[in-house]
């Protein structure tokens, strides 16, 4: 084989190598959902982005992972007649909670909104109309699902909506992490969720139990969705139960700089 030869099949293998560290250590940020690879048993998962690239731009799925500490969030697409009873189960253990809201829900769920807000909830922006916002390309279509979404909330709230933005489906790109950052956002992504947002299939009691307590960790960002009925009958138990491992709650404001 001739010298340059060899050299060109070296430098080929070094770029291989060089391609699956990055993607094995989510270094890359590219257009895509957010999902999540448990490997350890109660160690926290492997994003497709690193806890490291996403702080780049002001994004989180991992808090503070040397405390067993959980930062609880709900996406609130619409009401399901779920959210009287989970605000119920926060106030009884004293647990902050983030609530990532659209248009809709605000525009017909005043009382609610007005009631997380009340009981020392925080209100995040999912955007007005839940779009894929992958899609959006420039600067002023994104800002603007954002805006009058923040708009609405000052509307009925009287109050500044908390700058933390939740992706739609967890569709995200570098330039929209980018984007929200310009805006003043924290994108909070997650590292615990499970099958729950399906009305016509929602998860058993036991099914539930089991994926909140065995895939729990340090630094936790979970993410449950307020419209399914399993959360709210079983949300006082889990909160008991992760009580009962040591965990302890923090709000997003707690967050790791």
């Amino acid at each position: 084989m001739k010298k340059l030869d060899i050299i060109i099949v070296v430098l080929a293998v070094v770029l291989c190598a060089v391609l699956l560290v990055m993607n094995f250590t989510g270094s890359v940020l590219e257009t895509g959902n957010w999902g999540l690879s448990f490997q350890v048993e109660g160690q926290p998962p492997a994003g497709p982005a690193s806890a490291s690239e996403l702080k780049k731009y002001d994004g989180y799925y991992l808090g503070n992972t040397e405390e067993k500490v959980i930062y609880l969030t709900f996406d609130s697409g619409y009401e399901n007649g779920c959210t009287a009873q989970i605000l119920d189960a926060l106030k009884k253990h004293q647990v902050p909670a983030t609530f990532f809201l659209v248009g809709n829900y605000i525009e017909r769920n005043a009382d609610l909104v007005r009631r997380m807000i009340d009981e020392g909830h925080m209100v995040g922006n999912h955007t007005m109309h839940h779009p894929d916002m992958s899609k959006k390309t420039d600067f002023d279509t994104f800002s603007k699902e954002l805006n009058d979404l923040a708009a609405l909330y000052k509307e009925k709230t009287g109050q500044e909506i908390n700058k933390y933005y939740r992706p739609p489906q967890g569709i995200y790109s570098q330039e929209n992490l980018e984007m929200a950052q310009k805006l003043g956002y924290k994108t909070i992504f997650w590292s615990l969720a499970y099958a729950d947002w399906d009305n016509d299939k929602q998860p058993s009691h036991d099914q539930a139990m089991e994926k909140l307590t065995s895939r729990i960790h340090n630094g936790a960002i979970v993410l449950l969705h307020s419209t399914s009925k399993t959360n709210a009958e079983i949300l006082d138990e889990i909160l008991t139960k992760w009580e009962e491992m040591g965990y302890h709650f923090a709000s997003l404001n707690d967050l790791p700089a």
